[in-house]
């Protein structure tokens, strides 16, 4: 703990240093939305480290007593400050990505309302937490760079050749399309197709979307991704992620899943109704 205060001290000395105003002032706002990052993600680590013990069978004087801190000071960790399934989503900072469509009227593009609406409230969701966010979009072309930390992607495998290869890594649960050349969900455990009751016949007002943490690229971390495969698909998850998040991070925690959600939703304005989930919650490093 020393060493780590005097590392932090030094490299305040180091910015104090600097003899460009205008550097410094860079440099001390960069500084200080970092610190402030490490200041949130160890108040979320140690509420969570509270929560575990006293999950145990721990009782807060316990905790107390072994921690060197009074009773009162683990009651008031326990209940405020960020919650640690916020660490579902991602540490520090996360992206949330879109993906951008080319617009049939014109040689511009453009985001879909539903995709605005899905990236918006998972961005919502993300500030809810402490997490800092911001966003980006998946080219036209497909573009995008995976090998990034803290991604959140809505985006479905037809749209993004990275993405599409990025999903092939689920050990369990695969995009297919069907001899129709409709999207569906294949689950080899349960060797059982899951389509969207939107491409039946008669339609139903029912879509399927996939939720999954997978290896990134370069295999050096993981992106969580979000697809439906029709647009009410990836609002119902997110939907479930607002509402059942801290069971979700209990289950999972931060490691590699995958699980296939059915939406029901309103066929006038897409919102979500009943949202279940359609396979087990599949942790990859039990499979």
């Amino acid at each position: 703990m020393r060493t780590w205060i005097y590392s932090r001290l030094h490299e305040v000395d180091r910015i104090a240093a600097t003899k460009d105003p205008f550097v410094l002032l860079r440099l001390a706002t960069e500084r200080l939305a970092t610190a402030q990052q490490e200041v949130t993600e160890l108040a979320r680590l140690r509420r969570r480290v509270i929560q575990d013990l006293h999950s145990q069978g721990l009782s807060y004087a316990q905790i107390a007593k072994q921690a060197g801190l009074s009773r009162g000071r683990i009651h008031q960790i326990r209940h405020t400050g960020p919650a640690p399934e916020g660490a579902f989503l991602g540490t520090g900072a996360v992206t949330v990505v879109t993906p951008l469509r080319p617009d049939a009227a014109s040689d511009r593009t453009l985001v879909t309302l539903d995709d605005l609406t899905t990236g918006k409230r998972l961005e919502d969701l993300a500030r809810s937490f402490d997490l800092e966010v911001s966003s980006e979009h998946v080219g036209v072309n497909g573009e995008i760079d995976l090998n990034r930390p803290g991604l959140l992607v809505i985006c479905g495998p037809r749209m993004s050749k990275p993405v599409r290869e990025t999903y092939e890594k689920d050990p369990v649960l695969r995009w297919q399309r069907s001899p129709e050349g409709r999207w569906t969900l294949y689950d080899s455990r349960a060797d059982k197709t899951l389509r969207a009751g939107t491409d039946a016949d008669p339609s139903q007002s029912h879509d399927i979307g996939y939720l999954g943490r997978l290896p990134r690229p370069d295999g050096k971390g993981t992106v969580l991704l979000i697809a439906g495969v029709h647009p009410p698909g990836s609002i119902g998850v997110v939907h479930l992620l607002t509402t059942e998040i801290a069971t979700l991070w209990g289950q999972v925690g931060d490691q590699p899943f995958s699980v296939v959600v059915g939406v029901d939703y309103d066929p006038d304005t897409h919102e979500p109704g009943n949202v279940e989930l359609l396979t087990p919650l599949y942790r990859h490093e039990d499979l």
